[in-house]
């Protein structure tokens, strides 16, 4: 029996291609098989009025809402290609969590196998 190993990246690229790709590189020199990321639109994901949680607001800036702290962590259409590209030249399996219907559309575009649906995406549709 062989194991399949995920490393978790989630948006701990902080918005930033660089610092995906140096994920990337950690994920790969570990042994993992895939590395796994986030996509979504902000816009999809929560309203502009949400307020922050209590944890939101005592380790990220106060004055921003909920909406400006997730957008900052959004990876456009352009840097997911760039990943993708990047996680074949490496040699590791790109995956990553759709959180709305034009994320899933996105990644089969890129040509992903498989995706993660997250168990939150049926609230949208209640």
């Amino acid at each position: 029996m062989s194991v399949f190993i995920i490393a978790e990246a989630g948006v701990n690229h902080n918005g930033s291609l660089e610092r995906a790709k140096q994920l990337v590189d950690v994920a790969r020199d570990a042994g993992a098989d895939a590395v796994k990321f986030q996509t979504f639109k902000t816009e999809h994901l929560v309203s502009k009025h949400a307020p922050k949680a209590a944890y939101q607001q005592t380790h990220t800036d106060a004055a921003e809402s909920q909406f400006e702290m997730i957008q900052k962590l959004e990876l456009d259409v352009e840097a997911h290609k760039a990943l993708f590209t990047y996680c074949e030249q490496k040699q590791i399996m790109f995956l990553s969590t759709a959180f709305d219907l034009e994320s899933i559309h996105l990644l089969d575009n890129l040509g992903l196998g498989i995706f993660k649906i997250p168990s939150i995406i049926g609230l949208f549709y209640i």
